[in-house]
């Protein structure tokens, strides 16, 4: 029962995935560091992408608009607005 031996399979073959019936003991911390490493690639490419990020207009304050958590610029300008905000209400 069972169908047979082995499928027969050159006995000296490379591949970057190891070859057949590959499964290399350290599986789990290669799959950690290379998705460590990739994390740390998308961070620092975002952090760089949120940096350059400039706008000529601004959002407007209502509208659903994602970068506005991370954009320094719309940040800041959302500031100064809350600020001018509260400066007219005290004036009052």
């Amino acid at each position: 029962m069972g169908g047979g031996g082995k499928i027969p399979y050159p006995k000296h073959v490379w591949s970057p995935a190891g070859g057949w019936y590959s499964q290399p003991a350290n599986w789990r911390a290669n799959t950690a560091i290379i998705g460590l490493t990739l994390g740390g690639i998308v961070a620092l490419t975002w952090s760089l992408s949120a940096n350059l990020e400039y706008r000529d207009k601004m959002p407007e304050r209502q509208r659903f608009f994602p970068s506005r958590y991370w954009s320094k610029q719309i940040v800041e300008h959302e500031r100064k607005e809350d600020q001018r905000l509260v400066e007219r209400v005290v004036e009052r």
